[in-house]
């Protein structure tokens, strides 16, 4: 499946699309509580809860790194942490992340 598509079926379930909601729905599709999921990441389940609320922003190479330990898109992860930034920004733009070759 690709980013796009990704991006589109997590949206349709979760809303506009941010890091934190990009967690929660992959830590609620692997069946995880908050609790699992935060020793699957080595972080306290606050921190956990915090991140999936926006309460708590994430830099790119932790994004990146959170999605590598789960499995889950780092193109997608890192996409949405900057995207989250542009929004605190109150620009309105957005952008496509892809590996470069």
């Amino acid at each position: 499946m690709s980013t796009k598509s990704l991006t589109k079926l997590l949206e349709k379930d979760v809303g506009p699309l941010s890091f934190g909601g990009f967690l929660r729905s992959a830590r609620t599709s692997k069946d995880l509580t908050q609790t699992e999921m935060a020793k699957l990441l080595a972080i306290s389940k606050s921190t956990l809860c915090d991140i999936e609320k926006g309460r708590q922003n994430v830099s790119i190479e932790l994004a990146a790194k959170i999605a590598k330990r789960c499995g889950l898109s780092e193109i997608l992860a890192v996409e949405c942490v900057i995207q989250d930034a542009l929004k605190r920004a109150g620009l309105k733009m957005a952008i496509t992340v892809r590996k470069s070759s």
